[in-house]
């Protein structure tokens, strides 16, 4: 809860006139609690869990010929009773599982020092904490996400995630428990090491789901992140990831592609990528098809990599 009673006396305090922003937030925050305030990541997060994917679901089945031009594997269908029956599996992990987490850590985030009061952060200040964010996330996740492609983890735990080798965004929380759980870390981690505002912080959870969401789509429309953002992954990058399944080894990396080109776990899906130009350039024809009609993985000659 904001220490001031009044708008002038927080100016007052902070020893300037607040910002448009800082005045919004100062009307909205000023009676809540702390507490209060972080539980908001629970309806964000429910939100953009529910709606993000749907906005999908709904481009794929009103206009199927605009999407089909963007999918990355067009002959695999997902219907909307398996996309629901993915949906309830996700609100049940939810509800039991990140619900009760996400109530009882805000002793943690306390601790950590992030920060509801005035002055807001100003936008340098949040894009710097987004990066440094974005890269402990990345780096973190492409070790967990390694290690539960060890054989065990991978058939007792991930192979969860894995049923759909094509995903779509509600397979994004498609998930066993544990690996909710585990990979949940990297996103509080930045946090953690580099505490800020509860906006910033509200801000990186919407962010971090969206771009979950994206990379699981199974479409690489125009707008997606890896447009815009060099390095950036991206579906069509995820999506080989599943496609391979079991047997890969390669694009562990969620957000940026630097892992993945450093510790070398990218080479099978860039000798597809370049075997592919080299035929489209040549006007040849592959002895095998195209994986479910998408553009980067091959019927046949599949190894692990």
């Amino acid at each position: 809860m904001l220490p001031y009673s009044s708008l002038q006396e927080a100016e007052t305090a902070i020893g300037r006139p607040l910002t448009i922003a800082e005045t919004l937030w100062f009307k909205y925050s000023a009676n809540k609690s702390d507490y209060v305030l972080y539980c908001h990541n629970i309806p964000l997060i429910f939100f953009l869990t529910t709606f993000l994917p749907l906005v999908y679901v709904v481009i794929e089945f009103l206009f199927p010929d605009y999407a089909a031009s963007y999918k990355i594997q067009p002959k695999i269908k997902v219907s909307l009773y398996e996309n629901f029956k993915m949906y309830l599996g996700v609100m049940r992990t939810f509800i039991l599982l990140v619900v009760p987490i996400l109530l009882a850590s805000h002793p943690s985030i306390q601790m950590i020092g992030i920060r509801t009061s005035l002055p807001l952060p100003s936008l340098m200040e949040v894009a710097s904490q987004l990066l440094v964010y974005f890269l402990i996330e990345d780096y973190t996740n492409y070790w967990i996400h390694r290690f539960f492609h060890c054989k065990w983890m991978y058939h007792n735990i991930h192979v969860v995630h894995h049923e759909y080798t094509a995903p779509t965004g509600f397979a994004t929380q498609h998930a066993h428990w544990i690996e909710i759980l585990v990979f949940g870390i990297p996103s509080f981690l930045g946090p953690s090491i580099a505490p800020g505002h509860m906006v910033t912080f509200l801000l990186w959870l919407a962010l971090r789901q969206f771009e979950a969401v994206e990379n699981h789509s199974g479409y690489d429309f125009p707008w997606t992140f890896k447009k815009y953002i060099p390095f950036s992954a991206g579906a069509e990058y995820h999506d080989y990831h599943h496609y391979v399944g079991e047997k890969s080894q390669s694009n562990f990396a969620p957000i940026f592609t630097y892992c993945d080109y450093l510790y070398g776990t990218d080479k099978g899906y860039r000798y597809r990528k370049k075997l592919l130009a080299q035929q489209l350039k040549d006007g040849s024809k592959s002895d095998g098809k195209l994986q479910n009609g998408g553009t980067y993985a091959y019927d046949t000659g599949i190894k692990k990599e």
